[in-house]
């Protein structure tokens, strides 16, 4: 009977991985990989040649089965995502509650969260906080800022950046433009950035310079 790891790769720098993470992808039969362009780029920079297969948010439900009998039959199989661990805003969590379903044995190596260093970053008080990942793009959005209004906990949430403006804007509407928030961009990368100030501050600041990379969002509790 095998096993199930879940693998998280580095969410910018390469030297982030871990030894574990690195040899658990050079000893796996198979890799079930987010997108294996991007994988397969991980591997190549470490010199491991593997066995990459697609499992992404469109195919999961329809290849869990498959994915199952994999498992079983190997005696390591490795779940990765483009970046961070998987089943944070990610694929693998069907995955993984199919596997415990199925008596089927699955670890998580400890690694890169996008969205630990951009809280501990941030400044805002870290003891208590809430991830939401990714709000909705319509239906229950407006809902979801109406409460996330009354949270007194540091709030997280994933933004691209084509809509970072348009959440900086809503939280002026539903928070107040005083809201104080931080837009956590490009973390571990080359051009890591923290914009601390006022929802309408960062705003400003990001109408001027349009926003590029990967974003996390953080929003001071209410108090």
């Amino acid at each position: 009977m095998g096993i199930l790891v879940l693998v998280p790769t580095p969410v910018g720098n390469l030297e982030d991985i871990t030894h574990r993470a690195l040899r658990m992808l050079q000893e796996a039969q198979t890799i079930y990989a987010e997108d294996t362009r991007v994988t397969a780029k991980l591997l190549s920079h470490f010199g491991i040649k593997n066995q990459l297969v697609p499992f992404h948010a469109h195919n999961e439900h329809r290849q869990l089965d498959r994915t199952l009998e994999t498992i079983r039959s190997n005696e390591l199989t490795v779940l990765v995502s483009d970046a961070g661990t998987p089943g944070i805003s990610d694929p693998g969590f069907l995955l993984v509650r199919a596997c415990i379903e199925n008596d089927l044995e699955v670890t998580c190596l400890p690694g890169a969260t996008a969205f630990v260093p951009a809280l501990v970053g941030s400044g805002f008080p870290s003891d208590r906080f809430v991830f939401e990942g990714f709000l909705p793009h319509k239906k229950g959005r407006q809902t979801k800022w109406k409460m996330l209004a009354e949270e007194e906990r540091t709030v997280i949430l994933y933004e691209s950046p084509h809509r970072i403006n348009k959440a900086l804007e809503e939280i002026c509407t539903f928070l107040g433009p005083d809201r104080v928030v931080c837009v956590a961009r490009e973390i571990s990368k080359l051009f890591e950035e923290f914009k601390r100030g006022t929802a309408a501050e960062v705003l400003e600041h990001f109408k001027a310079k349009p926003a590029k990379g990967e974003i996390v969002l953080l929003i001071k509790g209410k108090e």
